[in-house]
C-alpha cells in the first residue's frame, strides 16, 4: 500500500517506531475492492524517529551522537600518508552541488506539536511574506489533530527558528500552506514545470529525513504520472495524485520538502516512498522507489488556499470499481474501472456513459484501475475537457466531456 509521508517524532535515544500516519483523502469514489498487493511492499508516508546507536551493521565504528553530529575524535590533523590537497573548487553549473547551494536556503523544517502528538517534515519558501508550502499529513500529524490546532514551529536553514501558522489545507492533494511573520530576507524557490520533465532526468530531493535537516539527495525521474493512492477515509474518499516517481533517496521526515530540476526549479512536493515494510511504521526507509506531488498539479491548489478559499477538484461524477474479465467475446484481458453508480446531472452521465461502462483512457493516458482513473481526473481542473474511451458490451467507445467540480 501506498502511504504519505508522515512527521517525525523529535529525536532521542533509540525510541519505539512511532506509526505512520496517512493524510485524510479524496472525494468522489467509492472505495474499491481491494486487489491484492505483492507481498512485502507497502507504501508509506515520510515519518519516523532518529534512532542513535543499536543498528545493525555498525560494527566496531563509533555511533552517531546526536547532540553533537561526531562520529569520533581525531587527534592530529597530520599524516605520514601522502595527502592531495585540490581545493575548494566552484560547484560546476547544473551540478548537484551548484543545486543545492542555490536551493537550501528556501528549505526548511518543520516541528508540528498538537494534543495527538508530535512530529516533524519538510517545506519550501514561497514567497517573500513568509508563505511555506508543505503536505497535509505534515501539519495535521496524518489526520490526528486539525491543522487549526497545529502548534508549528518552522527552522530555516540560517538557524533561525519561528512559530508558523497554518493558513490552510487540502488533504484530497495532501497540500498545505503554513504562513511566518516577522522573518527578513526569506529566498522564496523557483517555481518549475513538472510537465517539462523526462523520464531519466537528473532531480535532487532536500528536507528533514529522520529529522536531519537539510539533506540533499539526488536521482533520476523514474516514471512519471505513477497513479499513487496514499489513504481513503471512512466515506471511501482518496488521497491519490499522478505522482513523480524518482529513485533519489527519499525517507520519514522528507514530507513536504522540495523535488527540483537540475537549474534549482521545484518540479513536485516529496509525499510519499514504497517500503518494504508490511507495516506502517518510521522503520520504513527508501529503497529507492520514491514520490512527488507535481507541482503543476498543486500550484491551482495554493492559489485558493492563499486566497482564503476552499480548494476545488475536478470529478467525473461516478462510483467505481476496478474492472477485471475479458473484452467481449475475444481473449483480450480487460483493465479499467467499471462504472458502478452515475450521479444524475453529473458530467459523466450528461456524455452518456452507462453503469457498468469500463473507463479504460483519459486524453489516451491508460487507466487500469480506480487508483488510476483517480489519480489522473485529480490531475486536472474543474471544467477541462477530456476525451473518455472507455468499453461497453466488448465494444470500444470515446465520449467528451467537460469535468464537474466538487464545488
Amino acid at each position: 500500500m501506498t502511504q504519505s509521508l508522515p512527521p517525525i517524532p523529535p529525536a532521542q535515544p533509540a525510541p519505539p517506531a512511532p506509526p505512520a500516519f496517512p493524510p485524510p483523502s479524496s472525494h468522489e469514489w467509492s472505495p474499491p475492492p481491494r486487489r491484492p498487493r505483492r507481498a512485502g511492499f507497502a507504501v508509506t508516508v515520510l515519518t519516523g524517529a532518529l534512532l542513535v546507536g543499536g543498528g545493525a551493521g555498525i560494527g566496531g565504528a563509533a555511533l552517531y551522537d546526536a547532540a553533537s553530529g561526531d562520529g569520533g575524535s581525531s587527534t592530529s590533523r597530520t599524516s605520514s600518508l601522502p595527502v592531495v590537497d585540490s581545493g575548494n573548487r566552484p560547484a560546476a553549473s547544473g551540478s548537484v552541488e551548484s543545486v543545492a547551494a542555490a536551493v537550501l536556503p528556501s528549505v526548511v523544517a518543520l516541528d508540528v506539536r498538537g494534543a495527538g502528538g508530535a512530529g516533524s517534515g519538510s517545506g519550501v519558501v514561497l514567497d517573500g511574506d513568509g508563505l511555506i508550502l508543505t503536505n497535509d499529513h505534515v501539519v495535521t500529524l496524518g489526520g490526528e489533530i486539525p491543522a487549526d490546532q497545529a502548534e508549528v514551529t518552522v527552522s530555516f536553514n540560517n538557524g533561525t527558528k519561528v512559530r508558523g501558522t497554518v493558513v490552510g489545507t487540502d488533504p484530497l492533494t495532501d497540500t498545505a500552506l503554513v504562513k511566518v511573520e516577522g522573518v527578513d530576507d526569506l529566498k522564496p524557490i523557483t517555481i518549475g514545470k513538472s510537465s517539462n520533465l523526462d523520464v531519466g532526468e537528473q532531480v535532487v530531493a532536500i528536507g528533514s529525513p529522520f529529522g536531519l535537516d537539510a539533506t540533499v539527495t539526488s536521482g533520476i525521474v523514474s516514471a512519471l504520472d505513477r497513479p499513487v493512492e496514499v489513504a481513503r477515509d471512512a466515506q471511501g474518499n482518496a488521497t491519490a495524485y499522478p505522482a513523480i516517481q524518482t529513485d533519489a533517496a527519499i525517507n520519514p521526515g522528507n514530507s513536504g520538502g522540495p523535488l527540483v530540476n537540475m537549474d534549482g526549479q521545484l518540479v513536485g512536493i516529496n509525499a510519499s516512498i514504497r517500503s518494504t515494510s508490511p507495516g506502517q511504521g518510521a522503520e520504513s526507509g527508501s529503497i529507492g522507489l520514491g514520490f512527488a506531488i507535481p507541482i503543476d498539479e498543486v500550484l491551482p491548489i495554493i492559489d485558493q488556499l492563499r486566497a482564503g478559499e476552499t480548494p476545488t477538484h475536478a470529478r467525473l461524477g461516478i462510483q467505481v470499481a476496478d474492472a477485471a474479465g475479458t473484452a467481449g467475446s475475444s481473449d483480450t484481458t480487460l483493465s479499467g474501472a467499471r462504472i458502478a453508480e452515475l450521479e444524475k446531472g453529473s458530467a459523466a452521465a450528461d456524455a452518456g456513459l452507462a453503469q457498468d461502462d469500463v473507463i479504460t483512457a483519459i486524453d489516451g493516458r491508460q487507466i487500469e484501475n480506480t487508483e488510476a482513473l483517480i489519480a489522473t481526473v485529480r490531475s486536472y481542473r474543474p471544467g477541462d475537457t477530456v476525451k473518455v474511451t472507455y468499453q461497453r458490451g466488448g465494444k470500444e467507445s470515446t465520449a467528451e466531456l467537460q469535468l464537474g467540480s466538487d464545488a
